[in-house]
């Protein structure tokens, strides 16, 4: 048996609209998993509610991983093992909030238990992401009050144009130092460079000593294109955006509400030679 690596982004992707995991998923998961296959949640989430979310799948034993804040941190939750993990400078996080509190913009970091905002952003967004997210948030007087280096930060604008703007900010003021990409339409990402769900696959195939071409990576969103791009098989799904279906090798028939993680992995893990 050639062993595969399938890593599956989350929203959009693994879960359903309704945050959960379809039983067909479920059961296909399971099977590769039996059949010596490793199966990698690969998240622009925390590692604190990746972990959650994981338990919550029944995701964490024997060749389960976990790729989370867009490609900053590896785990393993079999072992409960940080296989790596690279940080923003306090510095720069500082510069950060300091601009997106002169703009008016929702900003925030994480430590390693909550997120963590200013009294300035203590409002709706910061409750319905902390809810999609099963995560708790912190406030603290002053971003200058954490000691902790953190491995992205966030910005939440229901408006595209604010956070585009923002976005040119980065690549003019912290050029080679900041990646930023979307999550979503609301969500700017932001992450030390050469981090994202790309390379965070490279490396953690080679940890795992599976070749590159023996991997599959399935996503919908721009932050899951580079992933896309480095697997050996990049599948973006039928409910993804147009940039990720361009930049994938095949898109799926069925939607994250109709078992496509299924229809993946009969495809591509257990019925399909490695590449």
């Amino acid at each position: 048996m050639t062993k595969k690596a399938l890593f599956l982004d989350l929203d959009g992707t693994l879960l359903n609209d309704k945050k959960e995991i379809t039983p067909g998923n479920r059961a296909a998961i399971e099977a590769a998993i039996a059949a010596g296959h490793s199966i990698v949640i690969s998240t622009g989430r925390p590692l604190a509610s990746a972990i959650t979310q994981a338990e919550r799948l029944g995701l964490t034993g024997p060749g389960c991983f976990l790729i989370t804040f867009n490609g900053a941190v590896l785990y393993d939750p079999w072992a409960g093992k940080t296989l790596r993990s690279t940080t923003v400078d306090l510095d720069t996080v500082w510069k950060l909030f300091d601009e997106a509190n002169r703009r008016g913009l929702h900003i925030q970091t994480y430590d390693t238990m909550n997120v963590l905002i200013e009294p300035r952003c203590d409002d709706a967004m910061i409750r319905r992401y902390c809810g999609e997210i099963l995560m708790d948030f912190r406030v603290i007087p002053d971003v200058r009050t954490i000691t902790a280096p953190p491995a992205k930060v966030l910005l939440i604008s229901e408006e595209r144009g604010p956070l585009d703007s923002f976005r040119a900010w980065i690549a003019e003021t912290f050029p080679g130092a900041l990646d930023s990409f979307y999550s979503s339409s609301r969500y700017l990402e932001i992450v030390r460079h050469g981090l994202n769900k790309g390379t965070a696959l490279t490396e953690l195939a080679g940890m795992l000593g599976i070749p590159v071409e023996n991997t599959c990576a399935a996503g919908d969103e721009a932050n899951d294109i580079e992933m896309l791009l480095a697997a050996g098989t990049g599948i973006a799904m039928v409910n993804g955006t147009d940039d990720a279906k361009a930049a994938a090798d095949t898109v799926t028939e069925h939607d994250n509400n109709h078992d496509a993680i299924k229809e993946i992995i009969e495809k591509y893990i257990l019925s399909s030679p490695a590449q």
